[in-house]
């Protein structure tokens, strides 16, 4: 496996591990991607589908910006708006019209982005779970 893919995949692994954790793994997880020369970030989201998309991206890009994932520009914003949307497409015909719940986990390292979107999309007690990934340059 080339350099570059061994990065892709170990960005996006991150991403995922850092949205299936809970609040103490969270903490554990930046401290070791840390030494890794990973910068990460997560966060909860809640909502109905539809009019949740607009909300989940914006805290993905101010999650990344409060971290350090990321700088304040238009391009790094982008990168991760952009991962974040390619994450909720692989969701959406799913949870289309239903209430979701879940977390957001960012991932960096160089110029490789990775969101990853856990969900619980549920109607009652019947939740259904899934996971989103999307992954851009940003640079």
């Amino acid at each position: 496996m080339r350099n570059n893919d061994q990065t892709s995949k170990q960005v996006a692994t991150a991403a995922i591990k850092m949205a299936l954790s809970d609040r103490e793994q969270e903490n554990q997880l930046k401290v070791a991607y840390q030494e890794e020369g990973l910068q990460v970030a997560a966060i909860d989201f809640g909502g109905e589908f539809n009019s949740s998309i607009k909300k989940i991206i914006e805290r993905a890009i101010v999650a990344a910006k409060r971290e350090g994932v990321i700088e304040q520009t238009h391009a790094e914003q982008g990168a991760v708006a952009g991962a974040t949307h390619e994450a909720l497409n692989q969701i959406h015909p799913k949870a289309v019209g239903f209430d979701v719940g879940g977390k957001i986990g960012v991932a960096r390292k160089d110029d490789h982005v990775s969101v990853a979107i856990f969900f619980e999309i549920g109607l009652l007690h019947l939740n259904e779970m899934a996971i989103g990934l999307g992954h851009r340059v940003a640079n």
